[in-house]
């Protein structure tokens, strides 16, 4: 706000400047609309040492409606307006408070109407018919009255902006939520918390100290799982962080001071969750209540998505049990389905499936092979090369597999029935069970079917030796555009260290 426009008729205005420095709080900013002159002098003279809450006030004036539109379009923080009926036109107060509420669409500031002439503008109507707090007659405005108009309606004006910031705290809180219901992962959940504090404080990331952590309350003591932190220094709290936290946690309850915030919550099942938030600056009241709230959301997330990843862990060990078991069955090692997932997933992710999508693959990888559960030990082991009617029968395991898995409401199953059925499909048409081609052939199954081939031909087989690492490279530069995806063969040749080190970290 801009201090010329302080006590414009007050004589002494650098005197009451001095005043509002020295309180060292923003002022409340009080508007007076009036075409009087001795109007303005009398308010300012009255209002000199005026103070509500420890803050002082900051006079505008202005003599016309127009010019208190302007000012009220350059100052957004105008907590009272105080107008008179009559001024440029005999209802120009009138016309200002249905501009200020209908076009500048202000609902905060508080409007008191005060008129010499209450002829011109009966007060039953004018309360009924216009949106204002206090209609008065000059003439009944003593200095006493004055001081009460103005502690009543800047406390209106005060819980209004309360109410205002609350909403917008929970707009942002429901925001929060809705990012939190939208992780897949621990690390995303982590990495989540830190923005979301800073945005529900309107502070940058890096103006705040924040860590949220989780007790596991079977075990005596304090035994923190950080779970995000921008604090923490080698996985350790700054002791006097450790110091605070431990403390809440000897009073189960939150603390709320001008220097720090420290959240606590239980779940059922027993886990202590905490957030510690603290700035360069002091929290105020709302900042507490809306980290309180925050910190309830955090704990029913962490729980929720921590339970999602043991789901998934489950998924997964299934999925390679399963795997596994048909490998043993064909005398093959279980880790091959090991590393045929993560080849799957790393060219998912290199070729710019969505981390969801790619773990999902990952996940239903290991199953591909599932429909040779149904094939003759005679045939899936025999050592030679099949005669005709054997090799048909070996195909079926493609089809069968997907006859298996079809009909899960699993998404990580329905996946594997599309890998099950399509890993054996050539890019250029002449694969099976189907024939199909190109881009008709799920994702899923050409990455499957590279990723397959690729550890096949380095594994030893009951048919074969394993092949040196050169004539796969060739192979799979040779078979692109013919039997691979040329896409993803281009993947995995210009990213080979990492699939050999996949293949290094999953040995027979």
């Amino acid at each position: 706000m801009n201090k010329d426009d302080l006590f414009l008729f007050n004589d002494d205005a650098a005197e009451a400047e001095a005043e509002i420095t020295a309180f060292g709080l923003t002022p409340w900013a009080v508007l007076v609309v009036d075409d009087d002159d001795s109007i303005h002098q009398i308010t300012a003279l009255v209002l000199k040492n005026f103070s509500f809450e420890q803050r002082p006030l900051q006079l505008l004036h202005a003599t016309s409606a127009r010019q208190a539109e302007q000012l009220i379009i350059q100052h957004d923080d105008i907590a009272l307006a105080i107008i008179a009926v009559v001024m440029e036109t005999q209802h120009a107060g009138l016309e200002l408070v249905k501009t200020i509420r209908q076009q500048l669409k202000n609902r905060r500031m508080r409007l008191v109407l005060r008129t010499g002439q209450p002829g011109e503008a009966p007060e039953e109507h004018v309360i009924r018919d216009y949106d204002i707090n206090d209609y008065k007659n000059k003439t009944e405005v003593t200095a006493i009255k004055l001081k009460t108009l103005l502690y009543a309606g800047l406390r209106s004006y005060r819980d209004i902006c309360i109410i205002e910031h609350h909403r917008a705290g929970l707009e942002k809180i429901i925001g929060c939520t809705t990012s939190f219901l939208q992780c897949s992962s621990l690390r995303e959940f982590a990495s989540l918390i830190l923005g979301q504090v800073a945005f529900l404080l309107g502070l940058e990331r890096e103006q705040i100290c924040c860590c949220a952590a989780i007790n596991n309350a079977a075990y005596e003591g304090l035994m923190l799982d950080v779970i995000a932190s921008n604090v923490v220094s080698n996985n350790t709290l700054p002791p006097e962080v450790l110091a605070k936290i431990s403390q809440v946690q000897k009073d189960k309850v939150s603390y709320c001071g001008d220097d720090c915030f420290i959240g606590y919550f239980t779940t059922h099942k027993g886990n202590e969750n905490f957030l510690y938030v603290s700035k360069g600056s002091r929290l105020e009241q709302t900042d507490h209540q809306l980290l309180s709230y925050f910190s309830h959301n955090i704990a029913i997330a962490y729980e929720n998505i921590r339970l999602r990843e043991l789901m998934r862990d489950s998924q997964r060990e299934l999925s390679y049990i399963l795997g596994e078991a048909i490998e043993k069955r064909s005398k093959e090692t279980g880790s091959h389905v090991k590393r045929v997932a993560n080849y799957s997933y790393l060219l998912a992710i290199k070729s710019g499936l969505a981390e969801y999508e790619a773990e999902v693959i990952k996940l239903a990888s290991p199953l591909h092979d599932l429909g040779k559960i149904a094939i003759p030990d005679h045939i899936l082991n025999k050592p030679g090369k099949h005669d005709e009617a054997e090799w048909a029968i070996m195909q079926q395991h493609a089809e069968l597999g997907y006859q298996i898995l079809q009909h899960s409401t699993n998404e990580i199953l329905q996946m594997g029935a599309i890998i099950a059925q399509q890993h054996h499909e050539k890019w250029n048409g002449k694969g099976y069970p189907l024939g199909l081609s190109g881009h008709n052939i799920h994702i899923a199954g050409r990455i499957t079917a590279l990723a397959d081939v690729f550890d096949a031909l380095g594994s030893d087989r009951c048919y074969k030796k394993a092949w040196p690492l050169d004539d796969i490279i060739e192979l799979i530069r040779r078979e692109r555009g013919q039997h691979f995806d040329p896409t993803l063969a281009d993947i995995l040749l210009n990213n080979l260290d990492a699939f050999i080190a996949i293949r290094d970290a999953y040995p027979d």
